[in-house]
């Protein structure tokens, strides 16, 4: 079988709620592997929802479909406050980021409870400044920005990430409609330790077979490298 769209590999998915410090529940899944005890975790962060992102936007759809199995990765997605999705939707209401800091933190939580190892964020065009912006508040190998915008996170949040011991990795679309990478290189500069990817041909939205493996082999390449090359086809 051919590892293309949305095609799910073999994974124990788990549908998930997420409890708040201000008393909120979020909705989401969890997908692990099903033979072995996951490397890592990657806790995905998704597009700005009041422009149609949710936990299933394409690229954490995918992720959480594929690097299971071919990653040995945990993905834990969610749809943040007031967002919804097939899987449900959250209690709330959008807040612009700011409330979301407690989304972030109440993802973070449920990683501890469980035990889950090596946490990532992942976050994609909004998802990236919530990672920015409230990332180092918390236990993780550090953050992994696919298309930032950096329209939320200020000058001195992103700042803050240098000299740390979280890694920071971004992945700039050739033609983003926000941030391109000769921009990106001025702004990131702020951090030097950042390893910032500029992809040829992308675009904000990543759309495409070809772009999608991109995108996941560069996530596998930060959080996994041994798992690499991923496969393009699946044999049961």
């Amino acid at each position: 079988m051919e590892i293309r769209g949305s095609v799910e590999l073999p994974a124990t998915r788990e549908h998930i709620e997420l409890t708040t410090s201000d008393g909120l529940t979020l909705v989401g899944e969890l997908a692990t592997p099903i033979d072995r005890a996951p490397i890592a975790t990657l806790v995905t962060l998704h597009p700005l929802p009041t422009a149609g992102g949710f936990m299933d936007s394409h690229i954490l759809r995918k992720a959480a479909g594929r690097l299971p199995a071919l990653a040995g990765l945990a993905v834990l997605r969610f749809n943040t406050r007031g967002t919804t999705s097939p899987r449900g939707t959250s209690d709330g209401s959008f807040d612009d980021g700011m409330g979301e800091r407690a989304d972030v933190a109440a993802a973070m939580d449920f990683v501890a409870t469980r035990g889950l190892p090596n946490p990532w964020l992942v976050g994609w065009s909004f998802g990236t400044e919530l990672a920015l912006k409230y990332g180092l508040e918390h236990p993780i190998q550090g953050a992994i920005l696919l298309s930032p915008p950096l329209h939320r996170a200020t000058d001195v949040e992103l700042a803050a990430w240098a000299h740390q011991d979280r890694r920071l990795v971004a992945i700039i679309p050739e033609h983003d409609d926000y941030l391109q990478p000769a921009e990106a290189r001025e702004r990131f500069a702020v951090v030097p330790e950042t390893r910032l990817i500029a992809v040829e041909g992308g675009k904000h939205l990543w759309v495409g077979e070809n772009m999608t493996r991109r995108v996941l082999d560069e996530i596998v390449a930060v959080v996994n490298p041994a798992a690499l090359p991923l496969p393009t086809e699946w044999r049961s």
